[in-house]
């Protein structure tokens, strides 16, 4: 796995209080398997916007917004009673996306592209 940023640069970036100092290796180690999982190209250096992106990722991740469980199972719920009548339909792929998570894709947007609903790299 490639290291995108590291505790010192998100101290950096952020303030060395962005997380407390017993959790920050992890969520470093979290913010750089999610900007992996990003399908980025191999760059060197790393860009700045993409240290900025993971120091986002790591602010939600020690904060404990990246990587939670999710609940699947009932796809579509409906009560009726004395003719009244909700119905909700929740999907089991859908997720809520953090602040800090729509931040760091804005960030990292410029090299990748949507196509066919999935983010992929683009060709220059």
């Amino acid at each position: 796995m490639r290291t995108f940023v590291s505790v010192a640069e998100v101290d950096v970036l952020l303030g060395e209080s962005w997380a407390a100092a017993d959790v920050k290796d992890r969520a470093v180690l979290m913010a750089n398997v999610w900007l992996e999982n990003q399908g980025l190209p191999k760059i060197e250096p790393i860009p700045d916007a993409w240290k900025q992106a993971g120091a986002e990722i790591a602010k939600e991740a020690a904060a404990g917004k990246l990587y939670a469980a999710t609940e699947t199972g009932v796809l579509s719920k409906s009560v009726d009673a004395d003719g009244v009548s909700v119905s909700k339909t929740f999907s089991a792929t859908a997720k809520n996306l953090s602040a800090g998570e729509v931040f760091a894709l804005a960030l990292i947007k410029p090299w990748l592209t949507k196509r066919s609903g999935v983010m992929m790299l683009k060709r220059v």
